[in-house]
């Protein structure tokens, strides 16, 4: 009698150790925060979401990436979406359960949009908290939660960007995680989209231009979101696609590039740029026969930055970041040379030979 009595007491204590399969996880319980700043949030979307009604043509839903729309995207959100009477469902820090509270607590409430643009799930990616298995099942959650309350709503799921700089665990749990989210696609009532290798160099990087905290975009990097859905977002739309958001500089061509030499004198050197949308590659003369080749060239509206490297004779490496923007058809720039863990800057300009 003693012995079965330890024997179900040691089942009991195994099971509430090692939860059952199947039972609820944190990514898919739908819970509040409880910061002041994110109630007062929350509560400016729905009022948000009250005024504009069933005129929103298009919602995004989402943590601090899709709130950025509002600040370092807020141009691009202009060109793009301000027209389609779009709104920001975004809210900082936020995981895929508190999207799923945020959904049944009106973010939705007289809503009737024709598409959702959906990126959650990077925030429960941190440390031990989720597994790649809760992750996907949260952003399933939020999928299923929007097809069950706005069923003439079609929804593009967009893959969780890739973080931090260097590859690395956490990037390749997400990349994980992507995998299994593309099976939610049926190209029918959701499409899966994934452009998150447009935010990587030919080493794998994440240049700062595109996210200068490596997690959060720049306005190029917005620029680069806008112009990777809109062929597929003016579809479901039924409307004309806008054009890029980098429509308006040209930066294609043979230039001269001025700068001032270490004798304050200017150098002028052969400058050759492309242009392919908000991509921008080229090469600078560093004499007959040498070319020095631009790296992450990334631009947006009339501006624009790229990286340049130089190999020093003495085996030091010099780093040239280059930002400008093209007025009146001249480029005017600054450029920060970075060696040793030193840095100096200096103004550039450009004109077309």
């Amino acid at each position: 009698m003693q012995h079965t009595l330890f024997l179900r007491v040691g089942l009991l204590a195994a099971l509430l150790a090692y939860p059952r399969p199947g039972l609820a996880h944190s990514a898919v319980e739908p819970v509040p925060r409880g910061e002041d700043w994110w109630q007062q949030r929350h509560r400016s979307i729905n009022q948000r979401v009250a005024e504009v009604g069933e005129r929103a043509q298009v919602i995004f839903i989402g943590d601090s990436i899709t709130q950025g729309w509002e600040g370092a995207g807020k141009e691009v959100w202009e060109r793009y979406y301000a027209p389609r009477q779009a709104l920001n469902l975004g809210i900082g820090g936020d995981r895929t359960q508190h999207v799923l509270w945020r959904l049944d607590h009106g973010n939705l409430e007289g809503l009737r949009p024709k598409a959702a643009v959906v990126m959650i799930g990077t925030n429960n990616s941190n440390g031990e908290d989720n597994t790649v298995e809760q992750i996907a099942d949260g952003v399933r959650a939020v999928v299923n939660k929007l097809r069950s309350r706005l069923p003439g709503t079609k929804v593009i799921l967009v893959a969780i960007f890739p973080r931090a700089e260097n590859p690395g665990p956490q990037r390749g749990k997400l990349l994980q995680v992507n995998q299994v989210l593309q099976r939610l696609g049926d190209n029918r009532d959701v499409f899966f989209v994934d452009f998150g290798y447009k935010f990587l160099n030919d080493q794998g990087l994440i240049p700062r231009e595109l996210m200068p905290d490596y997690l959060h975009l720049s306005p190029a990097g917005y620029a680069l979101w806008a112009e990777s859905i809109e062929g597929l977002l003016a579809h479901l739309l039924g409307d004309t696609p806008v054009k890029a958001a980098t429509a308006a500089a040209d930066l294609s061509g043979e230039w001269i590039w001025t700068i001032r030499g270490p004798d304050g004198n200017p150098v002028e050197a052969p400058l050759e740029l492309k242009q392919e949308g908000a991509r921008v590659s080229g090469r600078f003369a560093r004499g007959p026969d040498r070319w020095l080749e631009i790296e992450n060239g990334q631009v947006s509206g009339n501006n624009f930055s790229w990286t340049v490297k130089r190999d020093r004779p003495d085996g030091r490496l010099m780093v040239y970041t280059m930002t400008g923007t093209l007025q009146d058809g001249k480029i005017i720039g600054k450029v920060t040379t970075t060696m040793d863990g030193s840095e100096t800057t200096a103004e550039w300009s450009a004109r077309r030979k």
